[in-house]
C-alpha cells in the first residue's frame, strides 16, 4: 500500500488504520481487497470525504491519496508530507505538527 497526502487547511482530525487491503478512516472501513491489478476506482466513487483522488492497484499494492487536514501555518512536515509506503497493519502514524515540549 502507498498512501500519499493532499494537505488541506480544514478543521477535523484524521485517523487511519490498515488491515491488509482494508483502510479504516475515522472509524469507517473501506475494503479494497477485490480491486484487481491495474484497476482504478475513479475519484469521488468511494464514499469518503478524506479520499482525494482515484484508488488504484499497481504492482499488487493499493495506491490512495488522503486529505491531510492542518491548521494555519503548517510545518514543512505537514505542508509537504512524504508518502507512506508499505505501512504495517495497525494505526498509521500520519504526518503531524511537531510537539512543543518546552510549552
Amino acid at each position: 500500500m502507498k498512501i500519499t497526502f493532499s494537505p488541506m487547511r480544514c478543521e477535523g482530525a484524521l485517523e487511519v488504520s490498515k488491515a491488509g487491503d482494508v483502510l479504516t478512516i475515522n472509524g469507517e472501513s473501506f475494503d479494497f481487497t477485490s480491486l484487481p491489478e491495474g484497476a482504478t476506482i475513479p475519484a469521488g466513487i468511494v464514499p469518503c470525504d478524506w479520499i482525494a483522488g482515484p484508488v488504484e492497484r499497481v504492482d499488487g499494492a493499493i495506491n490512495i491519496t488522503l486529505i491531510l487536514p492542518h491548521g494555519p501555518n503548517p510545518s514543512e512536515v505537514v505542508a509537504f508530507p512524504s508518502p507512506i509506503e508499505n505501512p504495517p497493519d495497525d494505526v498509521i502514524e500520519l504526518p503531524r505538527e511537531p510537539s512543543n515540549v518546552d510549552a
